[in-house]
Formats: structure tokens, sequence, C-alpha cells
């Protein structure tokens, strides 16, 4: 009632809204102002965090000494940030690289587990799961240096719901440095969607057909194969 009222004070009565004070617009606008601020959370918010607080009264400044627009978009930014920067950070946990010095935290059945007791010490089993977004790509880059000691690097992305392009090519780095030092890579593409991705970056044609597995036990017992 009070939008419809206000749409009719403008377009119908705009002669009579020139005569009115400015200080009088003013005084209602920081009324409206304060009544919509969220005083409880003003009050806990150096309590709950300190990256909130400063994103609420970076917007709050700007709000003031800028732009209302800015600022909220200011503040819409850095939230998403702070939000893709705790998700990276959680889904960096789902990344292991198994070696024999790892293998007991390592998400493999008691089958897998025996076949990798025998070759641990010439193979190494990136595995990844859930959704991989791009933050994730600096955790890969970490690991990369652990391809050197091996001699098969086995891409196990059978529990990945969703790659990001930067983790995608973050996967393709590593491919193309394992295969430059002279590794082996096999790769277990997994779901159909994550296979798509893997096609578009011609990742299959570099490892080769026959480096394509449906699962990590047949990956494994193909290392195994050749090691013994």
């Amino acid at each position: 009632m009070r939008s419809v009222f206000l749409v009719v004070l403008i377009f119908g009565a705009a002669p009579l809204i020139q005569f009115i004070p400015l200080a009088l617009l003013a005084a209602i606008a920081f009324k409206v102002g304060l009544d919509i601020l969220d005083w409880s959370f003003i009050k806990r918010a150096h309590k709950i965090s300190q990256k909130a607080l400063y994103i609420m009264y970076g917007v709050l400044l700007v709000t003031v000494f800028v732009d209302l627009v800015i600022a909220v978009g200011l503040g819409i930014f850095l939230a998403n940030m702070l939000t893709i920067e705790k998700l990276s950070h959680l889904q960096s946990f789902n990344l292991r690289m198994v070696s024999d010095r790892t293998v007991d935290t390592a998400p493999l059945e008691d089958n897998e587990k025996e076949i990798f007791d025998k070759i641990r010490e010439q193979v190494y089993l990136f595995y990844l799961s859930g959704p991989m977004i791009f933050g994730v790509a600096r955790a890969i880059q970490r690991e990369r240096k652990n391809i050197a000691p091996c001699q098969h690097l086995i891409l196990d992305l059978q529990d990945v719901t969703h790659l990001d392009t930067t983790v995608l090519l973050a996967i393709e780095n590593m491919v193309d440095e394992a295969l430059e030092l002279g590794k082996s890579v096999y790769l277990v593409p997994g779901r159909k969607n994550v296979e798509k991705r893997l096609q578009k970056l011609e990742l299959q044609q570099k490892i080769g057909e026959e480096n394509i597995f449906r699962d990590r036990l047949s990956a494994l017992r193909h290392v195994e194969a050749l090691t013994h």
C-alpha cells in the first residue's frame, strides 16, 4: 500500500513534492536507514565472524562516502569470494594423493588395498571426489611434486560429480607433466558428465584409450600386471 502511495505521489503530485524541505527528506531517509539495520546482528557480529564484520563496516563506509549501489555490489562480491574460499578449503579434503605412506587413509576396498600393497612403491593414486571447484586447483598444483618418485600415476575421478574448468586444466597440467617425465598415466573418468569434460581437452587421447579404465580396481590390476 505504501509503495502504491509513493507511486501516486511521485507521478501525480510531483509539483507538490518540490516544496518539501530537503532536511525533512534527509530525516526520513535517516529514519528508514536506522529501521532496516539488523541491530541484533551488529551487536554480535564481532563474535560470529571477523570477516563478516569487516565486510559490513566496509559496505557501510562505501555507502556513506561513495555510493549505495557500489557498496552493495562490493559487499556481494566480497561475500561470494569468502564463500568460494571456504568451499574450496572444504573440497581440498576430497583430494588425496595415495602413496605407500598414506594407504591407510585411502578410500580403497580390501581387494584394492591388497593389490596396492604389492605395487605401492611404484604407483601414485590421485583420488578426487565430490564437486571440484576452482579453488581445488591450487591443491592439485601442490600435489604435482609427488609424481616424480613413482613410475605409474592413476587418476581416479569415479567419485567426482562436477569438474570446474580450472580444476580440469590443473589435471591436464598434471598429466602433461607426468608424461613429460616418462610416467605411465591411467585414467578412471567415472561419470559421463566428467568424461565429456575430459574429452573436450582430448585428455583421453593424450593418455591413450588403452589406459582408460571403468573403475579403480581395473586400473590397479593393470599396473600390477605390468610390474610383476
